[in-house]
């Protein structure tokens, strides 16, 4: 069954013209700017490697034993800084800010962002290669993942990350799902180029579902309420799967948290972040904290609704938080808050995309001199900063 299916696939792919999206999101992009990028090297070899590797499912692996009441197709991650009393061994678990359990249930946490970088690194060579038969690849990894009722993740959060003796889950678990931000962005590559109709209508549907499950389960509702870097990714999530869902309203509304709660509950006149610098990594969580910032104001601009200017009354803004910690994003020996991991040499990508939409090349020149991350998103970051400064 399932190879006649994708057979059709295929078969629907290749008779559907290259412009037959046009007018879709690109998420992060424009198409204008899509238009304007030069492929670099590393998105075929990335591409090559990523025709190989999964599927994955998060019916693939289950926890064992009586750890969690999760289902087969629910996504089940257990809190990374928790760890057993050494004064009750088999009590509940107590938290270690920072210092991670290497013994924790990671497996569908790890197949998930595996799952989202192999989607978008098919899909920057289904967009930009225009390779057909990696855009094959990832529908037919989407459709394991999104679509096929034996495989499908169920789209909510209910169990993530867990706190053995404490809790099945909790709202904080949404961050794990960030990385379907780069999930969708890969999809959107994929269905400008060369889409399955049947699939793609179903991974929309799935978006659709969860988008709604973020809103307005409890779950939901207490991750948007947390007031650090778990609000920001949170926003930024419901911010991509509304564009990619096609649920406007959605990302305007959480354009509107932004300015209301967002900004003003957790960023100060000075530009300091106090619940990230509280934390025994705090620039690491600075940064990651910006970094959601800057993805959530990049497709509020790409919406007409320019993010990045907006000041509260005292002063409170990104721009402003960006300026204070551009020197220590440079030079991390500078930061004399704890930091108890060291800061590697890639550092975020807040600067780069904040220099590039607000016009400060000096941001942009940091951005890469230090480097991005690694994987698809650093590949097509890397494209973007280097048509902007040429």
């Amino acid at each position: 069954m399932h190879r006649r299916h994708f057979l059709k696939g295929a078969a629907a792919m290749a008779a559907l013209p290259v412009s037959a999206a046009s007018g879709r999101s690109l998420i992060l992009l424009s198409e204008a700017e899509a238009a304007q990028l030069k492929p670099g090297p590393g998105i075929a070899s990335r591409a090559a490697e990523a025709m190989k590797a999964g599927p994955w499912s998060v019916a693939y692996h289950r926890p064992k034993g009586s750890l969690t009441a999760a289902g087969p197709n629910d996504f089940f991650s257990e809190g990374p800084y928790w760890w057993p009393n050494p004064n009750n061994p088999n009590g509940p678990y107590i938290r270690r800010d920072g210092v991670v359990n290497p013994d924790r249930f990671i497996e569908n946490d790890r197949d998930l962002g595996r799952m989202s970088e192999t989607v978008m690194s098919l899909g920057l060579a289904a967009y930009f290669l225009k390779d057909e038969a990696a855009a094959r690849r990832a529908w037919e990894v989407a459709r394991i993942w999104f679509v096929d009722p034996k495989t499908r993740m169920n789209p909510n959060l209910e169990f993530g990350q867990a706190i053995r003796g404490v809790t099945p889950g909790r709202g904080i678990g949404i961050i794990d799902t960030r990385s379907l931000i780069w999930c969708a962005q890969g999809l959107a590559f994929l269905e400008a180029r060369f889409n399955d109709p049947a699939i793609s209508k179903q991974t929309r549907s799935w978006f659709a579902a969860y988008l709604d499950w973020l809103i307005n389960s409890q779950k939901g509702k207490d991750e948007a309420r947390h007031g650090n870097n778990h609000s920001t990714w949170w926003a930024a999530q419901v911010a991509a799967y509304a564009l990619y869902a096609g649920n406007p309203k959605a990302g305007q509304r959480v354009y509107s948290f932004y300015e209301s709660d967002l900004v003003p509950r957790q960023l100060m006149p000075d530009g300091s972040a106090p619940h990230e610098e509280a934390r025994t990594r705090a620039l690491s969580y600075s940064i990651m904290n910006l970094d959601g910032f800057a993805l959530l104001c990049r497709m509020a601009k790409r919406q007409g609704r320019d993010l990045w200017s907006f000041r509260t009354k005292d002063g409170a803004g990104v721009l402003r938080s960006l300026e204070y910690l551009a020197p220590y994003i440079a030079d991390p020996l500078k930061w004399s808050r704890p930091q108890i991991t060291p800061v590697g040499r890639s550092r975020g990508y807040c600067l780069g995309l904040a220099g590039m939409d607000t016009g400060r090349p000096e941001w942009v020149r940091l951005q890469r001199g230090f480097g991005i991350g690694g994987g698809a998103w650093g590949s097509l970051l890397g494209m973007v900063l280097e048509q902007w400064q040429n």
